[in-house]
């Protein structure tokens, strides 16, 4: 038996074959169009998404030469989707999570009292980043797309809950409670929508979808919509927590970062949702079909793989984004410089929506090395930023990190990690734990693995890099400059 798993991540989606073994038998990728219509904005078309995951699909199934037997699927979090209930079209085009439109609508929350009740019920906090305030601006900026919603022939949701519309010719609407956490409409303890925040940010409960477990058959494929196979969907997970389904951090304290578009720190708090504190969130990592929660406290990064782009794509500097290593090691250190990718805000620990990307410390003796350095320096910093916040939270520190995600194959970031970490870091041989982890899901609920013991056994480790010399001077530089980053937007 396999196991098909759709990744729709934030530039593109993958997708893999995985065999009962854990094995990644074959894989499919399409990128799709990211839209910046405005200074912070960043938009997704649904229908490119959706082409997308059948070109992926097809591709993968095509190399693996056989018909799967269910599928799973993980997605980009927090993008708000609307589309009609039955066709499956969009009125309009998705906001994507690192969209920044929503600020003034936080502030009016936030300046009318209402911040502390929203953690409280959400584990979250008024920030651009989640659903809700997207669905406010749409309801109050595009009236045409909201009428539908209004009306019951629109429906909202996150990628996966459009995705799973698609995959079934919308006879499905659904989420599952990973991704239904973090929209800032959904009560964290009481383990479903919460009435009060639909009402607070305007979003009508009716057009939600119904909230599932994580695993376990939740609908199956039109084989008129999906390149004409009948597979049961059993799996769904927001990305962060395929990844740690992927990673088998099955056991509280167990924790991963994923270097993606940005960087996800997660730590298991098991069946307890620990208050957040320290700039991070309480989450959930997945629902069992039992119906019992389980938890993380998570520090969202918005941008460190997206800053490696920005030099290839933005700059010019480098050819593809694995050049970076050796372009990086090519000298001994930065050089004084600091960058501060906040190309999109600072998500934690510091959460400042007007935030912009700097760099300080130029000099005559400044080159594409030193900048390249710097990225990968503030990539490490970011992180170490995240894990001390959670040891404060937590009272414990983290025996180790276990890491995934395209950077993740950088050794020198690695090394650079466990440095400022102070702890070793282990990077899996299979880094594609996110697509992995959603594979895992959608087999565990059809029974190709019976239980998550044996999904342990499928963790290979690629390489472990323990802590070497501590840059104490530079991490101090990083502080002082990521302060003086914050509010830039706010000046005009």
């Amino acid at each position: 038996m396999t196991v098909l798993t759709i990744d729709a991540g934030t530039t593109g989606v993958t997708a893999l074959v995985v065999s009962e073994n854990g094995e990644v038998l074959a894989r499919g990728y399409q990128e799709f169009a990211q839209h910046y219509p405005d200074t912070g904005w960043v938009e997704h078309v649904p229908e490119e998404i959706w082409q997308a995951a059948l070109a992926a699909c097809q591709t993968a199934i095509d190399a693996a030469g056989a018909a799967p037997t269910c599928v799973g699927i993980t997605n980009q979090r927090e993008t708000a989707v609307l589309w009609n209930r039955r066709r499956g079209s969009s009125p309009r085009r998705a906001i994507v999570w690192q969209d920044r439109r929503t600020a003034a609508i936080c502030a009016e929350l936030r300046d009318a009292g209402h911040e502390d009740r929203v953690t409280e019920v959400t584990g979250l906090r008024l920030d651009p980043y989640f659903t809700a305030t997207k669905l406010t601006w749409i309801r109050r900026n595009d009236t045409r797309a909201w009428s539908g919603v209004e009306s019951g022939d629109t429906v909202v949701g996150t990628v996966d809950s459009y995705l799973v519309a698609r995959l079934t010719g919308g006879r499905s609407h659904v989420t599952d409670a990973s991704n239904a956490s973090r929209t800032l409409l959904y009560d964290l303890r009481a383990g479903r929508w919460s009435e009060e925040m639909c009402e607070l940010f305007g979003v009508p409960m009716s057009a939600l979808p119904e909230v599932v477990p994580s695993y376990g058959v939740i609908g199956e494929t039109d084989p008129e919509e999906f390149l004409g196979l009948a597979l049961p969907i059993a799996g769904i997970a927001g990305d962060q927590q395929a990844a740690m389904f992927g990673q088998t951090c099955f056991t509280p304290g167990s924790s991963k970062c994923t270097y993606g578009t940005g960087s996800f720190i997660l730590v298991n708090t098991g069946e307890e949702a620990v208050a957040p504190e320290h700039g991070l969130l309480s989450t959930v990592l997945w629902q069992h079909p039992d119906g019992r929660l389980e938890y993380a406290l998570e520090g969202s990064i918005f941008v460190t793989g997206a800053a490696v782009q920005w030099l290839r794509d933005g700059l010019g500097l480098i050819d593809s984004a694995p050049q970076t290593e050796a372009l990086a090691a090519s000298v001994p250190d930065s050089g004084g410089v600091v960058f501060v990718p906040a190309l999109t805000g600072l998500g934690a620990p510091d959460w400042d929506p007007h935030a912009r990307g700097a760099i300080f410390g130029i000099t005559r003796g400044t080159g594409r090395a030193h900048l390249a350095r710097a990225t990968l320096e503030a990539i490490a910093f970011e992180v170490r930023d995240v894990v001390e916040a959670m040891a404060r939270a937590s009272g414990t520190d983290l025996p180790e990190l276990r890491v995934d995600g395209g950077a993740s194959a950088n050794d020198l970031l690695c090394r650079l990690q466990a440095d400022q970490l102070g702890v070793g870091v282990a990077r899996p041989r299979i880094q594609e734990t996110t697509a992995l982890g959603a594979a895992f899901l959608a087999g565990l609920g059809t029974g190709v693995w019976g239980s998550t013991e044996d999904l342990k056994d499928t963790w290979q480790l690629d390489r472990r890099f323990e802590p070497g010399h501590r840059d104490e001077a530079a991490y101090r530089r990083w502080r002082v400059a990521v302060e003086r980053s914050k509010g830039w937007a706010a000046l005009d």
